[in-house]
């Protein structure tokens, strides 16, 4: 993925939070050159890889395949001494035309959230004991205090400011009701694991290769310098 695209698309997103009147953290405009000068006091970011996160899931076409994401805040499993938090929150954009992987969570139950934008699509399905997809049986779907069934591979609309409740080992993928415009996303977890825990199906990378065709105007939530 070329940094001129991660640049236009971490811009994007941050003229659509702009938009719907939402305050960032301090460290989400952070430079990359600040970031060169950020001791030890920075270690939750780092650790914990908050930040932004912009991908095409190393397939190499971001405005077919991809997500643009921040994490505000995650604890750590596997440093629950240091970082105790059982808890992550992110925002993410979704594009019109923009697709996200079929994919499930070993450990995370997450909410998905519409805060605004367009009609947010997300494709359901059970999985079976081998962890392959379950294309028979149906799916116990949470939405804003309702819990109904729906066949295998149906897509649930949501609305803004609708919700609906993921849960561990059932999978998803995310698009955008063509015809309603980019969508902006709220994610309220269990921690956030990136590294180990998704399971995509098929299999696809999570964070991209990146080609240097420009300075970033922000570094992702990979990047950061150790602290001097």
């Amino acid at each position: 993925m070329r940094r001129s695209e991660i640049n236009r698309a971490l811009r994007r997103m941050e003229e659509m939070i702009s938009e719907y009147k939402i305050s960032l953290p301090p460290f989400a405009s952070f430079t990359p050159a600040e970031w060169q000068d950020k001791d030890h006091e920075y270690d939750e970011i780092r650790d914990n890889m908050l930040g932004w996160d912009i991908t095409d899931y190393g397939l190499g076409d971001f405005e077919k395949t991809g997500f643009s994401l921040i994490t505000i805040r995650n604890g750590n499993q596997k440093m629950s001494g240091q970082y105790p938090k059982p808890y992550a929150e992110k925002l993410l954009m979704l594009m019109e035309g923009q697709y996200s992987p079929n994919h499930f969570h070993w450990y995370k139950m997450e909410d998905i959230i519409n805060r605004g934008g367009g009609n947010l699509l997300i494709r359901v399905y059970n999985s079976l004991p081998d962890e392959e997809i379950d294309t028979m049986s149906d799916v116990t779907v949470h939405m804003d205090g309702r819990t109904f069934t729906v066949p295998a591979g149906t897509q649930v609309r949501l609305t803004p400011g609708e919700s609906m409740t993921i849960m561990q080992r059932m999978y998803h993928d995310f698009e955008v009701e063509k015809g309603t415009g980019d969508v902006l996303i709220g994610e309220v977890s269990q921690c956030n694991d990136d590294n180990t825990d998704n399971r995509f199906n098929p299999p696809v990378g999570r964070f991209p290769a990146i080609e240097e065709d420009e300075e970033p105007v922000r570094l992702l939530c990979n990047e950061y310098p150790a602290a001097k």
